[in-house]
């Protein structure tokens, strides 16, 4: 059995087809797979801007939303103290009307106190005189028991006569119910212009703890009412931050509302959560309300959102990408299909060298390019000697292992530019050579003929028991010949000489000099 050389002319020829004209079809695919990667980055871009642009929409939105619940707790807020505030100037001036205090006292608490009393989260309207203790109030018609001038809602109306209504800290009442409570004063002027007293309005701090807890604000959500000084008089949740709570310094929050309303972010309470703050001055009140919600509370929907259209829209992007591929891959295999068609259309079905169909194409073109740059062609006709004695002796087998062998060592020695070999037919290959003269043609001829013989394979009737060829060699330039077809019958007739005179060599062919005329005898 005859081996097979380190290549084969087939996968040379598909090489030169996939280098060449099949290139353009080759990159077909890697422009549908750069295309379905663009489209997929395309779509994920897309996705991207979109849930961005949600996520902004989304914190515009839960500002508009804080806006709005400062803006509710606001008036309700304002409406509850001016009535408070109302009722207890009402106090006041009915107090320094000697008519109404000469009244006994279930009719002077009806007439100072008129239906403020049953308001709900109202504890009680007192009024103190200049000592502190209690005139009037109106829970009992008795005067309580005690001193209250150490309350700093007195302290404060007494010392500053033109501080007009002033909201305290919260404090613990003093009786029956010790509720957290809130007060509100007025000071008493006498005719004189001395202090007279102070009427006061305590406000159950539930109030607040209710309107707050009906706001909705997320889990992470909170909301604080501050005097401008920084005291807190509510917050919730209940934290640190409790209710009489002064910071030492002033904080972020407190500097940026003093002013006016607006916004901020920041971190203003013990549980260490990151909040907008949206602040809203409360009327002509020294209070401030402050409305904060959680960046995890505004962004909890669109994040839910965010994470099932961008794991959808990651895994259509990848299947997309991935079908790219296999298109791209299935592309690829028919063109290499249709390239490997195409050489074998070209060329020869068991050497895999050129095709007779393509050896006229190849002749034709380079007869025309000899013609125009008026350089020599050469052509090589080899043929196996006692070829069919070799098959009828060894069988068809043995003789196609032969003929490949053969083809396989003619491409190896044609090592010119643009040196082509094709099988002519049978055991017969003809070889072109461009821009080749005689004596390079010879050279490669004999290169060729010695090869073959260096192949040993043996034939009980060939040459020295082994297989060779007999080559013949026709060059020059196109004025030599009439044509292209001329050229290669040439090189057929030299090799045909060859045979006729033992074969196994290699011959130049050679025009016969015309017969020089004899003179005539006389």
């Amino acid at each position: 059995m005859v081996g097979r050389a380190e290549f084969s002319q087939r996968d040379t020829v598909l090489e030169r087809v996939k280098g060449g004209t099949v290139k353009l079809f080759l990159a077909h695919p890697a422009f549908i797979i750069f295309g379905g990667v663009g489209l997929a980055f395309v779509m994920l871009t897309l996705c991207a801007f979109v849930l961005l642009q949600s996520r902004r929409d989304a914190f515009e939105y839960s500002i508009e939303t804080s806006r709005n619940v400062a803006l509710i707790a606001q008036r309700d807020i304002v409406r509850n103290l001016e009535l408070y505030s109302l009722s207890l100037q009402a106090v006041v001036d009915g107090f320094q009307d000697p008519q109404v205090m000469a009244l006994p006292m279930p009719l002077r608490r009806q007439v100072l106190f008129d239906r403020a009393a049953t308001a709900k989260y109202l504890r009680s309207l007192s009024v103190l005189d200049a000592s502190g203790q209690v005139v009037v109030d109106s829970v009992s018609n008795q005067a309580l028991v005690g001193n209250f001038s150490d309350r700093e809602y007195f302290r404060v109306q007494r010392d500053n006569p033109d501080i007009g209504l002033y909201i305290s800290a919260p404090l613990i009442p003093r009786g029956n119910k010790p509720e957290l409570s809130i007060a509100l004063s007025r000071r008493l002027t006498n005719p004189d212009g001395s202090f007279g007293g102070v009427a006061v309005l305590l406000v159950n701090a539930q109030y607040f703890s209710d309107l707050f807890n009906g706001l909705a604000l997320g889990p992470n959500g909170s909301v604080t009412l501050f005097e401008t000084d920084g005291t807190i008089l509510m917050h919730s949740p209940n934290d640190d931050q409790t209710p009489g709570f002064r910071p030492s310094e002033p904080t972020n929050l407190l500097a940026a509302s003093v002013e006016d309303d607006g916004r901020m972010v920041a971190v203003e309470s013990p549980d260490g959560i990151s909040r907008l703050y949206i602040f809203k001055h409360i009327a002509e009140f020294p209070l401030v309300l402050s409305v904060g919600l959680a960046p995890k509370d505004i962004y909890a929907a669109w994040m839910h959102r965010a994470v099932w259209i961008g794991s959808l829209m990651l895994v259509f992007g990848l299947a997309f990408v991935g079908l790219s591929i296999l298109f791209a891959r299935q592309l690829s295999l028919r063109a290499l299909a249709e390239a490997e068609l195409q050489m074998l259309a070209r060329t020869d079905g068991l050497t895999g060298l050129s095709n007779r169909r393509t050896l006229d194409e190849i002749l034709d073109g380079e007869w025309r390019r000899a013609n125009r740059s008026g350089t020599p062609l050469s052509v090589l006709f080899v043929d196996i000697d006692w070829f069919k004695a070799y098959n009828d002796t060894y069988g068809h087998q043995a003789g196609d292992d032969a003929l490949i062998e053969v083809a396989l060592t003619i491409v190896r020695c044609v090592r010119r530019p643009g040196g082509r070999a094709a099988r002519y037919g049978g055991e017969e290959f003809l070889v072109v050579l461009p821009d080749t003269g005689p004596a390079n043609a010879l050279i490669i001829a004999e290169r060729i003929h010695a090869a073959v013989s260096q192949l040993d394979i043996h034939h009980e009737f060939g040459a020295n028991g082994r297989i060779s060829v007999s080559v013949g060699v026709a060059s020059g330039t196109t004025d030599a010949f009439a044509d292209v077809a001329a050229l290669v019958k040439a090189a057929d007739e030299a090799m045909y000489q060859v045979k006729s005179t033992g074969r196994d060599k290699v011959l130049l062919f050679s025009k016969p000099r015309p017969s020089r005329a004899l003179p005539a005898a006389i």
